[in-house]
């Protein structure tokens, strides 16, 4: 049933003559209807206060010939591993890759926006294409209107590219907060992973392989694996450089636990 009186109708006027009549009929002015229908009934609006369902750690790096960024497929409902084949790296265009930690459908939402915009830019046809910087300054832009409106989107976002021999990776996060570096990780990561990566790549930039990119990440993902609670072992790696933007299918790493037999937990040790 509508309970809403504007929309019930127009009652037969006194006057005889609808169109001069005098009396008020509820609904006939645009400042009887309230724009928000959660506004009608007293509800207030509400934003989301916490993400929902996430992602953790995203790691990038620079080497030689390009940038590589690596993130697990594990999307947890809190403490729950409710989605074990999540694609957090997602290539946009030849020149762009980007990785998001935080709540899924925000990320789905930006995913979204980004492909509009450059399908934006596409129609257009006038010859230019939107490269890793445009994509960076875009969310950039995106993550602090949100954070503008006390409404944000609660992602971390990577961006990696390699556009004409130089290398890009940036970092945003739901504050608009960004900043470039040869080495981010995001979530948990930027705690345990973030010196071992600074520690393997940086002033090694222009000396690292692809093999030695590779390793580097694989160890760290592996480390994140054995302390982060919310990670998997099962992950992607994705690669920019002159060839163009490749995203490996999800493969698992090999791990070892028996050191985990000499652990007797944080208290006393009773024999």
């Amino acid at each position: 049933m509508d309970h809403f009186p504007g929309n019930w109708g127009q009652p037969r006027s006194r006057d005889g003559d609808m169109l001069t009549s005098q009396d008020y009929f509820p609904g006939t002015y645009s400042s009887d209807v309230r724009r928000d229908p959660k506004a009608q009934f007293g509800k207030p609006v509400t934003y989301t206060q916490q993400p929902i369902v996430t992602g953790t750690s995203v790691l990038g790096i620079k080497y030689k010939d390009g940038i590589m960024l690596a993130a697990d497929t594990l999307a947890s409902y809190g403490s729950l591993a409710q989605i074990r084949d999540m694609e957090r790296l997602v290539g946009f265009g030849d020149q762009t890759v980007v990785g998001a930690s935080g709540d899924m459908s925000d990320w789905q939402h930006l995913q979204h926006m980004i492909n509009n915009r450059i399908i934006d830019e596409y129609t257009k046809d006038d010859g230019h294409n939107l490269h890793p910087g445009h994509i960076f300054e875009f969310l950039s832009r995106v993550m602090y209107n949100r954070r503008s409106q006390h409404n944000p989107l609660w992602n971390s976002l990577v961006v990696g590219g390699y556009r004409n021999g130089e290398h890009y990776l940036g970092y945003v996060d739901l504050h608009g907060t960004t900043y470039h570096s040869s080495t981010i990780a995001t979530g948990y990561g930027a705690y345990i992973a973030q010196p071992l990566l600074r520690k393997a790549v940086e002033g090694h930039e222009h000396e690292l392989t692809e093999a030695d990119a590779i390793k580097i990440l694989d160890d760290a993902m592996r480390v994140l694996f054995y302390r982060d609670a919310r990670s998997l072992n099962k992950i992607q790696r994705a690669t920019v450089n002159a060839s163009g933007v490749s995203i490996t299918a999800p493969y698992s790493l090999s791990t070892e636990w028996n050191f985990a037999e000499g652990i007797r937990g944080y208290g006393a040790i009773y024999e």
